[in-house]
């Protein structure tokens, strides 16, 4: 892990040495420990050294689009950073989980479902509730995740990934993080609470967004 005054974090992955071939760092709009973790992973195959920003200020965010979310927060960091004399590029993340028998809730709302300071374990078992409730047999789901990127000179990229699968009957496994422990992906008959980080990252919502965002920073000569 690097660090910097000012309350900048900066970490690099795998492509440590890659500044020679085009690294980039950049600053990531999150203040979500669990997403950054994964974000850390997913960029750690680019070279790419993820960072942070601890003055960072989350802006009001909107309650119908993950596209515009992700642009919103992305367009606050940047700011930030130019008004701190840190002109750099930034990535923003707007995801949510979404229920077809619940209308698609929480969607976009997801981190305030049930109240912004209610845990994940009772948001899980709320969720989990009203789909009992509701008295219908559709348990399809899925992840959302939209990423926006803006690199230091302006230039503005945006990239969505989903993946489907259902609600599983109880919560299950001990790994990761939000809804990841009632969320059944049926190719691997596993939760995503139950799957490695290794295994979730081949195949989530958030990777296939990193993944589509990397080759597009590519063709535009950002990164090599």
């Amino acid at each position: 892990m690097l660090r910097e005054r000012g309350g900048v974090q900066a970490r690099a992955g795998k492509y440590a040495g890659a500044h020679r071939f085009g690294r980039v760092r950049l600053y990531a709009a999150t203040r979500n420990l669990g997403k950054l973790r994964e974000m850390e992973a997913l960029f750690a195959g680019a070279p790419i050294a993820l960072a942070t920003f601890d003055g960072y200020e989350d802006p009001v965010e909107g309650d119908t689009s993950y596209a515009d979310n992700a642009a919103l927060k992305a367009h606050a960091l940047h700011a930030q950073l130019r008004q701190a004399g840190r002109p750099a590029a930034v990535v923003a993340d707007d995801s949510g989980f979404e229920v077809y028998a619940l209308a698609h809730r929480p969607g976009v709302l997801t981190a305030y479902y049930g109240g912004v300071d209610l845990p994940w374990d009772e948001r899980r078992r709320k969720l989990l509730a009203e789909l009992a409730e509701s008295g219908s047999a559709d348990r399809r789901a899925r992840f959302v995740c939209a990423l926006h990127l803006i690199d230091a000179d302006g230039r503005e990229f945006a990239t969505m990934g989903t993946v489907d699968g259902e609600i599983a009957p109880e919560e299950r496994g001990e790994l990761g993080f939000s809804f990841d422990p009632v969320f059944l992906y049926p190719p691997a008959g596993l939760t995503f609470a139950e799957m490695s980080a290794e295994a979730k990252n081949r195949i989530s919502h958030r990777a296939i967004a990193v993944a589509g965002l990397v080759a597009a920073i590519a063709r535009a000569g950002i990164v090599s």
